[in-house]
């Protein structure tokens, strides 16, 4: 069933999906999408919460994670990647798009664009990536008014307060801003940038709301499995650029290759066949909804073998 028709989505609010899984035994695994077709894939790999990291988006756009990107630049990938997956969204927020009315508005467009939680951090524009140096923090008050606005301004959409408090201000400060924002209404909190087991359970422990734990790769947090992160107390775990960092490294590989051969026959291995692409877009499940459209047939993946000129495979 395609998003098309009207039976095509669980009804319930996406924060109340997200309130069930948290309410669930064990840690909920959302990696990150960075567009509709990651979510796709991530859902049939058998995740049922997803990640929409700012950093991963704003990559995508080939931009910096500065907080340069707009909040309809997030909303209509959030929009894209609900309608696909229909799964629940944690999405990245940064500093909520301004101060206390622009956080209520960030707030409501999330929930009308189909997220189920929403992310935001302690710092000022400029912000930076959690794990990078010389981050500029908000104070602890104004961050908390910022939640408790959004508090106000919510229907469904859970808080995820993240701090990025440790690293300027040490582990004791970042545990206390964690729990002056769960204190002002966070459902959740987030600490980046931390590194050992002991630091992790201390704010799984004292933070007084679930924590959030945060694999991002090439960064500050060694590489723990979402088991270790359960045992360490955590109830959530995010890979935010993981789909985007893949994507990207496969297209640099496919565009050399070309440039150097002219050809992408060696590469055909690697790429989703077109029978796959179809059935993940649910491309027949589209057709269907039109009588008038033919059901399309997909060639035969045709192996032609023999010299350089004539060397090629169809039906991709």
């Amino acid at each position: 069933m395609t998003w098309l028709e009207a039976d095509g989505n669980d009804p319930t609010p996406m924060g109340e999906r997200f309130q069930a899984l948290l309410d669930r035994p064990g840690i909920v695994k959302a990696p990150g999408a960075h567009n509709a077709m990651a979510a796709l894939l991530a859902k049939e790999a058998g995740f049922d919460c997803l990640y929409v990291s700012g950093a991963a988006v704003t990559a995508a756009m080939a931009l910096p994670d500065l907080g340069v990107i707009q909040l309809h630049e997030l909303c209509d990938i959030v929009r894209q990647i609900r309608r696909a997956a229909d799964l629940p969204l944690i999405v990245d927020g940064d500093t909520g798009y301004g101060e206390i009315l622009n956080v209520m508005r960030t707030i409501r467009e999330l929930e009308d664009a189909g997220a189920a939680a929403i992310q935001m951090e302690d710092q000022v524009l400029p912000k930076k990536c959690g794990h990078l140096n010389d981050k500029l923090l908000t104070s602890p008050d104004d961050m908390a008014r910022k939640i408790a606005a959004a508090r106000k301004a919510r229907r469904h959409l859970r808080i995820i307060a993240r701090t990025d408090a440790v690293q300027q201000e040490g582990l004791d400060a970042g545990i206390a801003r964690a729990r002056l924002y769960a204190e002002s209404g966070a459902d959740l909190v987030f600490a980046d940038g931390i590194r050992t087991p002991e630091e992790f359970r201390r704010f799984s422990t004292e933070c007084g709301v679930p924590f959030m734990a945060n694999m991002t790769e090439f960064g500050r947090t060694p590489y723990y499995t979402a088991q270790e992160f359960e045992d360490f107390g955590c109830k959530v775990v995010i890979w935010p650029v993981s789909s985007l960092r893949v994507a990207a490294k496969a297209m640099q590989d496919m565009y050399g290759e070309l440039a150097a051969k002219g050809t992408l026959i060696d590469k055909l291995d690697a790429m989703q066949t077109r029978a796959d692409l179809y059935k993940t877009i649910g491309y027949h499940d589209f057709e269907a909804l039109d009588d008038a459209v033919a059901k399309t047939i997909v060639p035969d993946d045709l192996r032609v073998t023999g010299d350089a000129s004539n060397s090629a495979k169809a039906g991709r």
